[in-house]
């Protein structure tokens, strides 16, 4: 499964972009949020370089926990972005505002030029459950962060 993630926009606070399964054509999935663009990295305040990474399931740590307990036999770990230079734990997730992510990928079904994406419980139940398949079926699973908004 090939994943792409298209950042559009950023600012001082915030980068949105939008996901999508490129597997077999190029199909929407999500709008996302991150961490704005930095030249030098942040902690918890940075977005991860452009590049293609591994997705696999990470099945320890509190957010594995905490969604084991609100989606149920849905999940099966979270979607843990790998081997990204100068980050550990980049998740893909459900949240709001770059209040909620540090450094990791954020869903939505919506999304506003003020750096909020809406409905994001939403969107990770429908994007979820064919992604972890196919990683628990043992197919490769990567995503390619690439960038078409202007960076400082």
């Amino acid at each position: 499964m090939k994943l792409r993630v298209l950042r559009y926009h950023t600012s001082n606070d915030y980068t949105l972009g939008m996901l999508l399964n490129e597997t077999d054509g190029r199909h929407f999935l999500a709008y996302t949020l991150e961490d704005e663009h930095r030249k030098e990295k942040v902690m918890g305040e940075t977005r991860i370089p452009s590049g293609t990474y591994k997705i696999t399931l990470r099945t320890t740590g509190g957010f594995h926990g905490r969604y084991t307990k609100k989606y149920g036999s849905m999940h099966k770990g979270m979607l843990w972005v790998r081997d990204v230079p100068g980050f550990e734990y980049i998740l893909i997730h459900t949240g709001n505002t770059d209040e909620h992510t540090a450094g990791c990928l954020l869903v939505g079904d919506s999304s506003d030029e003020r750096g909020f994406i809406g409905s994001s419980v939403d969107a990770y139940k429908r994007i979820y459950p064919d992604i972890a398949a196919a990683i628990e079926a043992g197919k490769e699973v990567t995503i390619t962060y690439e960038d078409y908004d202007e960076t400082k």
